[in-house]
């Protein structure tokens, strides 16, 4: 459910097509959910059969026609439903950090590897959050106030695990 959650919010910023949402969960959704383009379309046909989004074709100039999937009035009451509802908090699930907790048998040698694919992971998220951040400019609305919190709050936690990966590794005995 929360994917179809997001997808209507994605919608109630502006009508997308399917490949527009793809690029959306590439570029930046990623950083907190993913989604396949499998999942995608998929979601995006229950919404539209549920009432929840509509569907236009646009005819392509020089290029296949493309579907606009736009948020009902439906689907704007169950997106408010879902921002207002508990928060579903979902369980973590972190392959490097079972690892880290699991490690003990590890040489110093090999430990360090694992720490350091992590730190390369990290700057590697970090360049790409530095970048949207870069080629963003100030929040002029409510909404983009909001999304570039949600960068912020990557950014943050990006920088608070590379932090965390250096005392792990001066700690080390």
């Amino acid at each position: 459910m929360i994917l179809s959650r997001i997808i209507l919010g994605l919608l109630a910023i502006a009508p997308l097509s399917g490949a527009d949402l793809k690029r959306h969960f590439d570029s930046t959704v990623n950083h907190f959910w993913s989604a396949d383009k499998a999942q995608i379309y998929r979601t995006l046909a229950a919404l539209v059969a549920e009432g929840l989004a509509s569907v236009t074709v646009v005819p392509g100039t020089g290029a296949p026609d493309s579907q606009e999937h736009r948020i009902t009035d439906a689907g704007r009451a169950a997106l408010v439903a879902w921002l207002t509802s508990e928060l579903d908090r979902q369980p973590e699930r972190d392959a490097f950090i079972a690892r880290i907790f699991l490690a003990e048998s590890l040489d110093d040698e090999a430990v360090g590897r694992l720490l350091e694919l992590r730190r390369s992971a990290a700057l590697g998220q970090l360049a790409a959050l530095e970048a949207i951040e870069a080629s963003t400019g100030p929040a002029r609305t409510r909404g983009e106030h909001l999304r570039l919190a949600t960068l912020d709050h990557g950014l943050r936690h990006v920088r608070t695990e590379l932090e965390w990966l250096d005392i792990v590794e001066e700690q080390l005995p």
